[in-house]
């Protein structure tokens, strides 16, 4: 019963579900997977490859010891590399002049062996999870504890799963994507005022520092996260068919600025470069919006941790059949109410 997006721009049918929540740095990725895809495909491959492998920056993001995994079990066990490729996109959406500590979105994205999907799995941050020699606390605390290798470690040992690889970004990326495309044609549930614009229900036409606002947007709206939620959706809707016109794809100036913009603010781990992300890219040409599909970490409810604050409580059941499906590929089979809609 996994969600995917539809193949146009319609307004999603609401549907009632537990609390669902968009990790924001994936419409980064998403955006910067689809760019790497079209550098691929582009008359001016070896351009746009030496302008994407300037503007990243590798660093050391995974954890230097063999992977292995303390189960929530207790027991230890060993992480072989699993079927497909494992992905964790990380950040913060922090605004200029702010010192973001923790990491604001976790995002870890499979891709099957046989390359007919993608699914990205959003870590709500206030999941409430054990943090290797830290206890236990809100997943997003494991980055601030100790930076990305804390935060793989906290999620190999959450899923039982070897992450291959991680990104981090910030977004900055988002709102020049945006602007790099020409703005992007979005379709709004209910109403807000941005204070510097309005957004009205129905169709509107967004630049970055609009968009940047739109999918920031919680407090005025009728279901706080869960709209805020639905109006990413329709965002990443928008830039995916946005940037896949011919406006963009055969224009070697939009395309180029593209580019610039989905790698600029991309670091990643020192074992991914530019040629494995092309090569990633060019074995999902035939993926379409259809084959990309969105879930939440599975969790019962709400509570409060020691420290008086609200956090998500792990449902560990489901929790281990996500790893069972990520370690085994079979994520076309896994269902659970917390599918994002």
């Amino acid at each position: 019963m996994l969600d995917e997006f539809e193949d146009d721009n319609r307004p999603t049918e609401q549907r009632p579900r537990k609390r669902p929540r968009w990790g924001r740095r994936l419409l980064i990725f998403i955006a910067s997977l689809l760019a790497l895809c079209l550098v691929a495909a582009g008359g001016f491959v070896v351009f746009l490859n030496q302008k994407a492998a300037n503007n990243i920056t590798q660093d050391d993001l995974l954890p230097s010891a063999a992977p292995s995994a303390t189960l929530p079990d207790g027991s230890v066990v060993e992480l072989p590399q699993d079927a497909g490729e494992n992905y964790l996109i990380i950040g913060s959406d922090a605004r200029p002049g702010e010192t973001a500590s923790r990491s604001d979105v976790i995002v870890l994205v499979h891709v099957p062996e046989d390359k007919k999907a993608v699914q990205l799995i959003h870590f709500p941050r206030d999941l409430y999870v054990a943090i290797p020699g830290r206890g236990k606390n809100k997943i997003n605390a494991a980055y601030a504890f100790g930076g990305a290798p804390l935060l793989v470690s906290t999620l190999q040992n959450l899923l039982g799963v070897k992450i291959d690889h991680v990104a981090k970004t910030d977004f900055e990326g988002f709102k020049r994507m945006t602007d790099a495309v020409g703005g992007v044609r979005v379709y709004a549930e209910e109403a807000s005022d941005e204070g510097f614009f309005q957004v009205r229900e129905g169709w509107n036409d967004l630049n970055g520092t609009q968009a940047l606002a739109f999918v920031r947007e919680r407090k005025t709206l009728s279901e706080g996260d869960i709209s805020r939620g639905r109006r990413q959706q329709a965002f990443i809707k928008a830039l995916m068919i946005k940037t896949l016109t011919p406006s963009v794809i055969a224009n070697p100036v939009t395309l180029t600025r593209f580019v610039d913009a989905a790698t600029s603010n991309l670091v990643v781990d020192q074992g991914l470069d530019v040629g494995q992300m092309r090569n990633e890219a060019i074995s999902l040409r035939n993926i379409r919006s259809s084959d990309i599909v969105f879930i939440t970490a599975p969790f019962t409810g709400f509570g409060t941790a020691p420290d008086g604050g609200s956090i998500e409580i792990v449902d560990e059941a489901s929790m281990k059949a996500l790893g069972d499906a990520l370690r085994n590929d079979t994520m076309e089979d896994y269902g659970d109410v917390t599918v994002t809609p």
